[in-house]
């Protein structure tokens, strides 16, 4: 009979128990490839995937045509388009629907999870509306009990990297670190190393807006504007990142490890990235729509930049590139001319 992770429970249990089964929420790129990444542990794992239409063919054809083709399942991933049949007797599940659809989905799928369960948060994102993070959409929809057993787990990784077995790095947080440990100790392998960290704030704010950066790099990039203007935009990204994650109760040094520089230079240079991507069409000439209509996939940072600034608002907090990309994705502003505003600013010192 499994063991339970009930909440009552944690305090000295085993941090090397491993769960009968997996539940992964959402199959798109990401999610796909965490499904397979805990398969290759030896796991069974069920993934709800979306489109009805979609689950049939990932579970005859074993492959994700949509969202990650030419990666195989394995065969201890069963696909499925119900709720009910994903998460009852799941003991670990992972959260990787698109951030603003988090609430419409867990909104229905909470019912059906396990009341032990540990909920895993990989979703990086800003609810518009509410402005809470993505783990906080959880407690809003499951309840606050969910916060005993929450964990958050971010970093610089590509899901066609992980999906591949490649090397790599990322952190799992959580107020609990015993919990953290728990999924620490789960999911980790010899192909992606974990690392526990107890700032959650400071873990999704990072995970979230370096998103916006890397739409202000791609533009940057798109433009020819070369390597120096590259690394201005990355490192004086991260001191928005970090004030207005301090602001709102994130530790400094988060920003320093893999969540925040780590995901971030992943995010604004590596050609995997759909943010980038994003950036890199509107300064070579194209629209917003233009671009998002040639994909299927979901760029973060367009959603992020609205929800970044109503943050920054709202905590009075100054991040100049975020209020630029924001006015070239929603007022029509010239990407060259959007940067040329950021170089004539008033001078300052560096600092944060």
């Amino acid at each position: 009979m499994p063991r339970s992770f009930s909440a009552d429970n944690l305090s000295g249990c085993d941090l090397n128990f491993t769960p009968s089964r997996i539940a992964v929420l959402g199959a798109g790129s990401w999610g796909t490839a965490l499904a397979v990444h805990c398969a290759g542990l030896g796991l069974p794992v069920t993934l709800w995937v979306y489109e009805e239409d979609l689950a049939h063919r990932m579970l005859e054809k074993k492959e994700n045509d949509v969202y990650l083709p030419e990666v195989e399942l394995p065969a201890n991933i069963v696909p499925t388009n119900s709720f009910e049949k994903c998460l009852t007797g799941a003991e670990l599940v992972l959260s990787v629907v698109p951030s603003h659809v988090s609430r419409e989905v867990w909104d229905p799928a909470h019912v059906y999870l396990p009341v032990d369960a540990i909920v895993v948060n990989a979703t990086k994102g800003i609810e518009e509306k509410t402005l809470l993070t993505s783990s906080g959409i959880l407690v809003d929809t499951i309840g606050e009990g969910i916060l005993a057993r929450r964990v958050t787990l971010s970093g610089p990784n590509f899901a066609r990297e992980i999906s591949r077995g490649l090397p790599a790095a990322s952190v799992v947080a959580s107020e609990n670190i015993e919990i953290a440990s728990k999924v620490q100790g789960i999911l980790n392998s010899d192909a992606l190393r974990l690392y526990t960290n107890s700032d959650v704030v400071g873990v999704e704010i990072a995970g979230a807006l370096k998103n916006v950066i890397a739409i202000a790099v791609g533009i940057c990039d798109g433009l020819e504007l070369g390597h120096n203007a590259r690394a201005a935009l990355i490192t004086r990204g991260l001191a928005e990142i970090a004030r207005l994650g301090q602001a709102l109760g994130g530790d400094p040094l988060t920003f320093q490890g893999l969540a925040g520089v780590g995901d971030l230079v992943l995010t604004c240079t590596g050609d995997l990235s759909r943010n980038r991507t994003l950036g890199l069409g509107l300064g070579s000439g194209k629209t917003l729509d233009e671009i998002t209509d040639s994909t299927p996939m979901v760029a973060e940072g367009v959603r992020t930049t609205r929800s970044a600034r109503g943050l920054a608002k709202r905590e009075k907090v100054e991040m100049p590139i975020t209020e630029e990309v924001y006015s070239v994705l929603y007022r029509g502003k010239d990407p060259r001319k959007a940067l040329r505003d950021l170089m004539s600013r008033a001078l300052k010192e560096e600092g944060i």
